[in-house]
């Protein structure tokens, strides 16, 4: 009997295996990075994802683009629980800093 695994079942059996990849390369720790840029509206929640957009993770440090001063202070203040919320996806933990520009 053969069965049809799902898309979902063949990224768990796939994903150990990237990840040892990834590190042998040096790039799993960039990776949780990059998955806070592209997870940012999950991340954030609709209101902050709707003026703010995480562009780039290098050297431990997310870049998010605000449209002004304002926002940029605001989020400043929140960056700690900001922080909390990407620590808990996978690799989040890369992410040691944000930094707002506008």
């Amino acid at each position: 009997m053969h069965r049809e695994y799902s898309a979902l079942e063949k990224a768990a059996k796939v994903g150990p295996l990237m990840n040892k990849i990834l590190a042998g390369y040096g790039l799993l720790h960039d990776l949780g990075g990059w998955r806070a840029v592209t997870g940012w509206p999950e991340i954030v929640g609709k209101k902050i994802a709707e003026v703010s957009r995480a562009v780039r993770f290098s050297d431990d440090t997310l870049l998010v683009s605000v449209p002004d001063d304002g926002w940029r202070q605001q989020l400043s203040l929140e960056v700690d629980e900001i922080l909390d919320k990407i620590h808990i996806i996978p690799g989040g933990n890369a992410v040691r800093k944000i930094h707002f520009i506008s």
